[in-house]
């Protein structure tokens, strides 16, 4: 089985880490996506990850909250710190090395990111997962996932959800919706469907890195993605 990258990202979102409870963590969910991962670093390719933070803290409204917008935000990348901490344990578990890199320094949790140090871990063979997203409020985890992905030279994001792939409308709502399984960046866009936020799908487009869509809560879907097989949507 021969792989068809060699360093990919993965973006999950922080609900993903829910399974079927209303917020917080699961730990049956961690320890899937754990042997997931693990997976595919037995085939030699290197991973990041990046994972929002939506089942600890959601951005709302500030109307509702009264909590301002950035404060908000920053909220929310610690969220994604306490994420990237259950992962960082689940995958060591199973032995898999990793390091956790925040964009918010917290020395006794986390080292600080920094580029050439991230990637130097990845070519040692450790996941490495991506906290606090970029360090700034107004950015979404897409957004830090599409940054970080870039920045590392990463050849493709894989966006693990629970839909399989892009479909022409919510299929969850309408079940006549006809899934993609290949579309290009420029149709994504004209047709309005949503696959991350404006700022993330502006980079990956302008720096050609394409962009997998694929359901990551069905065992070995994630072996498939890496090896070739025709499994959730590509964007490119």
């Amino acid at each position: 089985m021969l792989p068809k990258y060699k360093r990919v990202l993965l973006k999950l979102s922080g609900e993903s880490l829910m399974g079927d409870k209303n917020f917080g963590l699961d730990s049956t969910v961690i320890a899937q996506y754990a042997k997931d991962i693990k997976q595919i670093t037995e085939l030699g390719i290197q991973v990041a990850l990046v994972i929002g933070g939506g089942n600890i803290y959601r951005g709302m409204n500030e109307s509702e909250t009264g909590i301002e917008r950035a404060q908000g935000d920053y909220m929310g990348m610690l969220a994604t710190v306490i994420n990237g901490m259950a992962v960082q344990s689940g995958l060591e578990k199973v032995g898999v090395y990793t390091r956790l890199q925040s964009a918010i320094n917290m020395d006794q949790i986390a080292e600080p990111y920094i580029r050439r140090r991230a990637i130097r871990h990845l070519e040692k063979g450790r996941v490495v997962i991506f906290g606090a997203g970029t360090g700034n409020p107004y950015f979404t985890t897409d957004t830090a996932g599409s940054l970080r992905a870039v920045e590392i030279k990463a050849d493709v994001i894989l966006k693990g959800t629970r839909v399989d792939g892009i479909y022409t409308a919510d299929p969850e709502k309408d079940p006549s919706a006809k899934k993609y399984e290949k579309i290009s960046f420029a149709d994504c866009i004209t047709q309005k469907l949503s696959v991350m936020d404006m700022t993330a799908f502006t980079l990956c487009m302008e720096n050609n890195l394409p962009i997998i869509v694929f359901d990551m809560n069905k065992p070995g879907n994630l072996l498939k993605v890496v090896t070739g097989e025709k499994v959730g949507t590509i964007v490119s």
